[in-house]
């Protein structure tokens, strides 16, 4: 698989980034969550309108390549908080979540911020282990009527992963 191409959302993404949420929440999580738990987590395909969210001062950002969207990450810049990065369960282990992040990292630093916070599903949790982030805490999270264990983490930017700027 090619380096995926990183674009921002487009409203007509939202069905598409639905399904795909979906589906890797119950294709790839179930290894980690129980059947109750991914039920509570994911009861339906959401209807739910990125484009709404993205008004809502988040920076959405998708992966692409000919065969359609990769994945998608989503920023909450107010907060420094990753809220959502996922990839297409075909896809999972292809780089396509690393280059979601490092693309979520350079949007972070040229908006001045210094540190992204996480809520890393038990799943997840080795993969940003992987590219920087520590672990703060364990934590229950209840959706819909039941707890489901995830981890709060950070990562510090550094000037590593901030965009180059001319010298003068």
């Amino acid at each position: 698989m090619s380096e995926p191409r990183i674009r921002d959302f487009r409203p007509g993404d939202s069905a598409t980034l639905g399904r795909l949420f979906y589906d890797t929440v119950r294709t790839i999580n179930s290894g980690d969550y129980t059947a109750e738990e991914i039920a509570a987590w994911v009861p339906a395909i959401p209807a739910s309108d990125w484009a709404a969210r993205r008004a809502r001062t988040r920076i959405v950002l998708v992966a692409e390549d000919a065969t359609g969207l990769l994945g998608f990450a989503e920023l909450r810049a107010s907060a420094s908080h990753l809220d959502c990065l996922y990839t297409r369960h075909d896809t999972q282990g292809r780089g396509v979540a690393t280059a979601l992040l490092r693309a979520i990292e350079v949007r972070a630093c040229a908006l001045g911020l210094s540190r992204l916070h996480t809520e890393a599903s038990i799943t997840a949790r080795p993969f940003f282990e992987r590219r920087g982030f520590r672990l703060l805490a364990r934590q229950q999270v209840e959706r819909n009527g039941v707890k489901l264990v995830n981890f709060r983490m950070e990562k510090t930017l550094t000037k590593l992963t901030r965009p180059a700027t001319a010298q003068s």
